[in-house]
C-alpha cells in the first residue's frame, strides 16, 4: 500500500505528470490548470475561493510528502503549487472567458518567476511543503488583487473586443 501512496503523491505533485516536462515545468503546470479553471467557471466566486483554498491545503501536504519521497527541497517536478497559485489568482474574476484566463496566466507566471517582495521572502524563508507552496499562494493573492483591478478598469472587456 505504501507504494500506492507514493504513486498518488507523485501524480498529484506533478499535476498528473506535467511536472516531468524538461522545459518550464512550472509554466506547464500553470498551463494545464487553465482549462480546469475554465471547466469550473460556473462556480460562484466564494465557491471558487473554497476550491482554491482546498487545493492549496492539499498542495502543502503533497509537496511536503513529494520532497521527502524524492529527497529534495522544492523539487522542480512539483507543480501543484503553481496549480494552487493560479487558482487563487483567478478568484475575483470571470473564469469562463478567454481574456481573464489568459491575463491571469501571464500575471501569475510573471509574479511566480520574478518573485517581487514579499513573494521572495516566503520562497527563501519557509521550508517543507509550506515553503514550496507559500510563495505561489502569495503570488496568487497579489495576482488576484491585480486581476480585480484590471477587471474593475475594464481591461478584460477591452481585450475581448480586440
Amino acid at each position: 500500500m505504501f507504494l500506492h501512496v507514493k504513486a498518488i503523491v507523485k501524480i498529484l505533485a506533478t499535476a498528473f505528470g506535467v511536472g516531468y516536462s524538461p522545459i518550464g515545468p512550472g509554466t506547464c503546470g500553470t498551463a494545464v490548470t487553465v482549462p480546469r479553471v475554465w471547466a469550473l467557471s460556473s462556480r460562484s466566486w466564494w465557491a471558487w475561493a473554497l476550491i482554491a483554498a482546498a487545493i492549496t491545503v492539499l498542495a502543502i501536504a503533497v509537496a511536503h510528502r513529494a520532497d521527502r519521497i524524492w529527497g529534495s527541497s522544492d523539487n522542480q517536478r512539483i507543480v501543484i503549487d503553481e496549480v494552487a497559485g493560479y487558482c487563487i489568482t483567478m478568484i475575483p474574476v470571470e473564469r469562463g472567458h478567454w481574456a481573464p484566463l489568459a491575463v491571469g496566466f501571464v500575471v501569475f507566471r510573471l509574479l511566480d518567476i520574478f518573485k517581487p517582495p514579499p513573494i521572495r521572502w516566503f520562497d527563501e524563508n519557509l521550508s517543507g511543503g509550506l515553503g514550496v507552496v507559500a510563495d505561489d499562494a502569495v503570488a496568487g493573492m497579489i495576482g488576484a488583487g491585480l486581476m480585480a483591478a484590471l477587471g474593475y478598469f475594464g481591461a478584460f472587456d477591452a481585450l475581448a473586443g480586440i
